[in-house]
């Protein structure tokens, strides 16, 4: 086969690949790094070298030629912000990514595939679809509260995007003509207020606002966590942990696995469920607040993510927020059909590749 489409996302614990020939799948695989493995390393970046060569040997083993593959799609890493799309990878984004604004693990994924793309011999081209730091945010949503410091977008945007733009086909309406709430439940929660196609508010779900998550914070009584940085008891680098990594359902339970969390609650385990319930709660308050953005006028409230299949936080959302109009539930995610269908465009001339600088 020739003229392939290889899609790549790495996430906190796997990497997927996919690869299609036209709109066709032909190849699917969820890497799951051993646990014990990751923890040889002591940032995402280190990481670069051993997921590069699981990679290769995955593709190895399933027979797809490096010289067949025409594009090479990822979701995009942590960079500067830019407007959503279609960007392909230059040296600019190369210097940013090894010199990342946060150590995020979907900045592998890019530089893994241009490494890929240095060993054909047909040099494919390497593009990213709507990474984390798309920024379509108003200004005013942008204001903090100090001068200083800007509210800034880091959010699930193909993810998101995907879910809008699916929901607005199956009510008979084009993405850009609709408003709708989507929140991404994930290792990290961000929920967004889409309005006429454009992502215009969203909390930091990277290390700053919005609901606690497994392994987050979000947001924290600020003059608490002013006394806890300077109290002596913490290094900068253990506060930034206890926010981004050890906070939200890790730091109160001892673990991030929504599955286990769920069995605890199932054989009774009190503190679990009103854990598990406070984060519900959260999410459903910041829906709410994305619906002061949009006025009030909702075409929907998307929910999406792998904490999507969980009953116990959808029927808790939905009780909370079922007032502010429909709400649609997509389990799991569907990036990499949406990363394919990208790199299918962009070979056939249907999308702009944007120029990242």
């Amino acid at each position: 086969m020739k003229n392939l489409i290889l899609s790549l996302k790495t996430t906190v614990k796997n990497t997927k690949l996919s690869v299609h020939s036209n709109r066709e799948q032909v190849f699917l695989n969820i890497i799951r790094h051993p646990r014990e493995k990751l923890a040889e390393f002591k940032t995402v970046m280190e990481q670069f070298e051993y997921r590069k060569e699981v990679v290769l040997q995955e593709l190895q083993k399933a027979d797809i030629d490096l010289n067949s593959i025409s594009i090479m799609v990822c979701k995009g890493g942590v960079i500067k912000p830019m407007d959503g799309g279609v960007y392909e990878v230059n040296e600019a984004m190369l210097k940013d990514l090894k010199r990342p604004m946060a150590d995020h693990e979907s900045n592998l994924g890019v530089l893994i595939a241009s490494e890929i793309a240095k060993q054909s011999t047909q040099a494919p081209q390497a593009i990213i679809v709507d990474p984390s730091c798309v920024d379509e945010m108003d200004p005013i949503a942008k204001i903090s509260g100090i001068p200083d410091i800007s509210r800034r977008s880091i959010l699930h945007a193909l993810s998101q995007r995907t879910v809008a733009e699916s929901y607005a086909k199956a009510i008979g309406k084009e993405y850009s003509s609709i408003n709708v709430i989507v929140a991404h439940l994930g290792t990290g929660i961000t929920v967004g207020a889409h309005r006429k196609g454009k992502i215009v508010d969203v909390n930091n779900g990277l290390a700053g606002d919005g609901p606690m998550s497994p392994q987050r914070s979000g947001d924290l009584p600020v003059g608490q966590l002013i006394k806890m940085c300077y109290s002596g008891k913490y290094t900068k680098e253990q506060m930034i942990r206890k926010v981004c990594g050890n906070g939200g359902l890790r730091g109160y339970l001892g673990t991030s696995d929504a599955l286990e969390i769920e069995k605890r609650i199932g054989e009774g385990d009190t503190k679990a469920e009103q854990v598990y319930k406070a984060m519900a709660y959260q999410i459903a308050k910041e829906i709410a607040s994305q619906s002061a953005v949009l006025m009030g006028e909702i075409d929907g409230i998307l929910i999406t993510g792998g904490l999507a299949y969980s009953s116990i936080l959808m029927e808790e959302i939905t009780q909370r927020v079922k007032h502010l109009g429909e709400i649609a539930v997509y389990p799991g995610e569907n990036e990499m059909k949406a990363l394919a269908m990208n790199g299918y465009m962009v070979l056939k001339g249907e999308v702009e590749v944007k120029k990242y600088a």
